[in-house]
């Protein structure tokens, strides 16, 4: 086991994420963005992780295979832990808001039901679009260069969520990190019985935002607060 070493990774050529650090292996779809897409020379050097924190220096082999070439090394997971659920919405908007989220640094990341959610799916049809923005937040966390993989929950219901979340509210105090943990709700608002619920509810500001940009404004946010950004 490393140490703690850095307080971000590397600005290498590329950051993956493998199932074995002590004989990293690239998959055939990461293999591909490295070669082809990105085309990383043989000795190019990138850092592989496992998404939970540990990492290695590593380099490129011109048969897309993999040199391991640094002592595993431990980031620290940020605090506090920083989570945003956000209501269902049409179309791709959810894999959009996933992905940014990611980015942004965001720990978890919770689809919701809501009671005036317009999007109802099957159990069916959830677990794939689950499934894709795991994916999706996989991509985005090689991108952003994280060491660690966001937790993508199943879809949940606000009552399974509570009282552990905050819900965006414009009678809300204001967002800090006092309230790590906030719920985005429907463009039609929560019910009466979700706000009855709550632990807290947090202001986002004298605009209405749609519910995909509610969500990037808390997570943005968020994220600057515990970096110490705002």
């Amino acid at each position: 086991m490393g140490v703690v070493v850095h307080h971000r990774l590397p600005e290498l050529a590329a950051h993956v994420f493998v199932d074995d650090l002590d004989g990293p292996e690239l998959c055939p779809d990461d293999a591909h963005h490295l070669t082809r897409v990105l085309r990383l020379r043989d000795g190019e050097q990138f850092s592989a992780g496992d998404g939970a924190g540990r990492w290695r220096l590593c380099a490129m082999r011109g048969d897309a295979a993999v040199d391991a070439l640094g002592p595993i090394e431990t980031l620290a997971p940020a605090s506090p832990w920083i989570s945003v659920a956000f209501a269902l919405t049409k179309g791709d908007k959810p894999e959009f808001t996933v992905q940014k989220l990611t980015e942004l640094g965001v720990d978890r990341i919770v689809p919701v039901s809501a009671a005036r959610s317009v999007v109802r799916w099957d159990e069916a049809k959830s677990a794939r679009n689950v499934q894709r923005w795991r994916a999706v937040a996989r991509a985005a966390a090689m991108q952003s260069r994280r060491a660690w993989l966001p937790i993508v929950d199943d879809v949940t219901s606000l009552i399974e969520l509570t009282p552990a979340f905050a819900l965006a509210h414009p009678d809300g105090g204001v967002l800090s990190l006092a309230t790590p943990a906030v719920a985005i709700g429907p463009e039609g608002g929560w019910a009466d019985g979700e706000l009855a619920s709550a632990v807290a509810l947090v202001d986002l500001g004298p605009t209405t935002l749609r519910a995909e940009t509610a969500a990037l404004a808390v997570g943005a946010r968020l994220t600057a607060l515990r970096t110490g950004g705002i």
